[in-house]
């Protein structure tokens, strides 16, 4: 069987890129990888060699493509089940889909005034009342779910999930900015950093700015 292609943007900026490489990184599977620098004379030109949404990630199985990050994860769930990428009980699994579709769709205050720079150290921005109140959230959906489902292991759910693969950028965009954590965050945050597929896509990051 061909090995999956995973195609991925810049690992400094893409947060969306980071959620689906964390995923197949958990499954085990050897994939091939596909770094497209984004912001370059050939980016779109190369991205649409192989996404239909012109937009990175994109995950080729066969003659498959799909886009998009959480339907890229959902897909790795249904195909590689002994992963666990979503948890195995009924409410558990729809809780961490809730959770991760809020990521998805939410926290766009927070987003949009400290955007990812996965390898890089800038200076607290000043927090408007809506980006605390994204940050008060955040918080709470991680104290939420450890506290309920988390007793198994370090993550959200125990185990790592797709949950976990979500809101990992939120994590980077945390330690680039240095904002504030309460010690039981910064736990979960650090086993999230601890993860070795998020080791190789910093140590790619960080020969992006150097480079």
């Amino acid at each position: 069987m061909a090995q999956m292609t995973l195609v991925v943007g810049d690992k400094n900026l893409s947060s969306w890129s980071l959620r689906p490489y964390l995923a197949i990184s958990q499954t085990g599977t050897q994939f091939n990888e596909v770094k497209i620098r984004l912001d370059q004379p050939d980016t779109k030109q190369r991205i649409a060699e192989w996404s239909p949404s012109g937009r990175v990630p994109v995950l080729k199985d066969g003659d498959v493509a799909i886009w998009e990050s959480l339907a890229i994860c959902e897909y790795l769930a249904e195909r590689f089940p002994e992963a666990r990428l979503w948890p195995q009980d009924r409410i558990p699994r729809a809780i961490a889909r809730a959770v991760s579709a809020e990521m998805h769709a939410g926290f766009m205050d927070l987003r949009r005034t400290c955007p990812m720079r996965a390898a890089e150290r800038l200076p607290t921005p000043e927090l408007s009342p809506a980006v605390q109140a994204d940050v008060a959230r955040l918080f709470t959906v991680w104290r939420t779910c450890r506290e309920r489902f988390g007793h198994g292991g370090p993550f959200l759910f125990g185990h790592f999930t797709i949950a976990d693969a979500m809101y990992a950028p939120v994590v980077l965009r945390l330690v680039t900015y240095a904002i504030g954590v309460e010690p039981q965050d910064r736990a979960y945050m650090d086993a999230v950093l601890a993860l070795p597929a998020m080791q190789r896509w910093l140590a790619g990051a960080k020969q992006e700015i150097s480079g």
